[in-house]
């Protein structure tokens, strides 16, 4: 089980140690870690202490899950060593944009890991993964905000981000251990569960606060460049794509061909499978 105190002394460490960008080192946001032995699911527990009148800044960090969930209602494989947490926002942010919010963690994540010297890409939209082996996911759950205004688009009241990252567990198939890099001379900072916990708390807001600052066509611009699959072919529909990136709604983008027509296709996530070892 992860240590409060170790992780609080984590969390207070210098923006650089926890591999942040410049533009968002002065931001000190406020968590409140709840740290358990095992759990169903650390979302779960989230949902239920909101439910209890917790609020944005509330962390769930577990040693184990017993029923932790994926993407698609997959369930996550989550025995003693790895990550396992989940962070509460209140992002007042309309529905629209939701979508943003599993990619603004995963490049936050990955963009911390990578500035610590670790080779971290995005498979679009939620993975995190080296060399085409699978580091970690990431799963967006939401609450609606009731709204009694008229034709006011439907508003995001509450937001879980459930993260899961391998350090020191059992791996499964096409998977490989952060910790199998560190500590290195490039990742000195890197060490115990501890710091990467802060390091994932951390990089989810850096990526909340570099997406609200930018805007979307500035984030998904920085987004792009970390996509493990940009500019490779991928087959749709029976028919070979190419990926061209990612709109400003999230939706991931392929160049097609069907006789002499050339068009691009908008793919949501569920549309597409990517596969691993590209």
């Amino acid at each position: 089980m992860l240590d409060a105190q170790r992780l609080t002394r984590a969390l207070a460490r210098s923006p650089a140690e926890l591999g942040l960008l410049a533009e968002v080192a002065p931001l000190r946001p406020d968590f409140q870690l709840h740290l358990y032995e095992q759990l169903p699911s650390t979302n779960e527990t989230a949902w239920q202490l909101i439910d209890q009148g917790r609020g944005a800044g509330t962390v769930v960090i577990a040693a184990a899950q017993t029923a932790g969930r994926g993407q698609w209602g997959r369930t996550w494989v989550s025995p003693p060593g790895g990550l396992y947490l989940s962070l509460v926002l209140e992002p007042e942010l309309p529905l629209s944009e939701s979508s943003l919010l599993t990619l603004t963690s995963a490049w936050g994540i990955a963009t911390s890991l990578g500035n610590l010297g670790l080779p971290i890409q995005i498979k679009w939209p939620n993975d995190l993964v080296s060399q085409g082996r699978k580091v970690g996911g990431i799963l967006t759950e939401s609450r609606l905000a009731n709204s009694s205004t008229a034709g006011k688009a439907p508003q995001l009241q509450q937001v879980v981000i459930g993260v899961g990252l391998n350090w020191d567990n059992p791996l499964p198939p096409n998977a490989v251990s952060l910790r199998e890099w560190g500590p290195t001379s490039l990742t000195p900072t890197l060490n115990t569960l501890e710091e990467l916990a802060a390091i994932a708390l951390r990089g989810i807001m850096q990526g909340v606060y570099y997406w609200q600052q930018q805007g979307n066509a500035a984030f998904v611009n920085a987004y792009t460049q970390k996509l493990a699959h940009q500019g490779k072919t991928v087959t749709v529909d029976g028919h070979i794509a190419r990926v061209a990136g990612v709109s400003l709604q999230g939706d991931l983008m392929v160049r097609m061909q069907h006789g002499d027509e050339k068009f691009v296709r908008s793919l949501k996530p569920g549309e597409i499978s990517l596969g691993y070892n590209y």
